[in-house]
């Protein structure tokens, strides 16, 4: 005699929210505990990254905009990679299972997967007294040995950073009522860094550009200083960088005047990609860019011998930089 299956709390919330999201066949509709992710000799590029209630978003932030941001963090890591999405995991720690957030978050977390073709696998949900946590780890694809890792910069390359840069920390300083919110008399340009804040813009568009011209790259998360500073680091170079050229917004050169150009460049979240590209292939990489649809400036220049990158304004001097990015410790 065979005892009947009684779904559990858990399994029930799965099959509701999330079983309709597991349209790739290795996901056995989320019934099995494993997936399968199927290759054609390409590699699998890896990469997992969880955004936390009260450090990665705000409790008050809207639940389809928090699906978002969870899954378009980590497809900026695998645009930056040269890679293409192919799925993702996705463990949720709740505190509660309303409908009135799940439902929200479900369908905005299926309408991103859907149109950035990176299915949803399997994962788990826990329950936590708090705070909410989202973590998901993504899969993408690409040709064998063609990743695009942040070790292959060589002086000489030039510095190319995609979209603008500091709209993040500035919309993150307008919801908690800094000095940018102060300094913005404008509703529409509150609301554009706001947005900006709560909904990256991954840049997956460009990843076969990446890939074909890019020495390195990495995704902008913590900060354009520390980043670049990190990828140097990795490459054994170091560098120079225009101050002037970092591409800002006009909702952020407005702001800058009140919060400062350190802030634009050290507050992170900004998921855009920081690359190195060598002289020979930057016009290339420049127009197919532009076809792309994604816009791309250049900013410095890789130099030869270890040390932090240099910053300087339109005349040349120094930039002094106290603090180059976010850190969680």
């Amino acid at each position: 005699m065979t005892t009947p299956h009684n779904p559990s709390a858990e399994d029930s919330l799965i099959a509701r929210y999330f079983k309709p999201l597991a349209t790739d066949p290795g996901a056995f509709g989320l019934v099995d505990d494993a997936a399968i992710l199927s290759t054609s000799g390409d590699d699998i590029v890896v990469t997992t990254d969880a955004v936390v209630e009260g450090v990665h978003y705000l409790a008050t932030d809207p639940p389809d905009t928090i699906a978002r941001k969870a899954l378009r963090v980590n497809l900026s890591d695998l645009a930056a990679k040269g890679a293409s999405p192919a799925g993702f995991v996705l463990t949720l720690a709740l505190r509660s299972k309303e409908d009135a957030w799940l439902r929200p978050f479900a369908d905005a977390l299926g309408e991103d997967a859907k149109s950035f073709a990176c299915l949803l696998l399997g994962g788990d949900t826990v329950s936590t007294p708090g705070p909410q946590m989202i973590s998901i780890t993504a899969f993408g694809r690409v040709p064998k040995g063609r990743m695009v890792g942040r070790t292959g910069a060589s002086p000489g390359d030039l510095i190319f950073v995609t979209g603008t840069i500091g709209d993040a920390a500035l919309g993150l300083d307008v919801l908690t009522g800094g000095a940018a919110a102060a300094a913005l008399t404008d509703p529409a340009a509150r609301d554009y860094l706001v947005d900006r804040y709560r909904v990256p813009r991954p840049r997956n568009a460009l990843a076969k550009v990446v890939r074909d011209h890019a020495s390195a790259a990495m995704d902008v998360s913590d900060g354009l200083a520390g980043d670049l500073a990190k990828l140097c680091a990795a490459s054994g170079v170091s560098a120079v960088v225009n101050a002037h050229q970092v591409p800002a917004s006009p909702a952020a050169a407005i702001a800058i005047s009140a919060v400062g150009f350190e802030k634009l460049v050290s507050g992170g979240d900004d998921y855009e990609i920081l690359c190195a590209v060598p002289k020979g292939r930057s016009a290339a990489f420049s127009r197919e860019a532009e076809q792309a649809g994604v816009q791309v400036t250049m900013i410095g220049t890789i130099l030869a011998g270890q040390g932090a990158p240099q910053w300087i304004d339109a005349q040349g001097r120094e930039v002094t930089l106290r603090r180059l990015s976010y850190s969680h410790f």
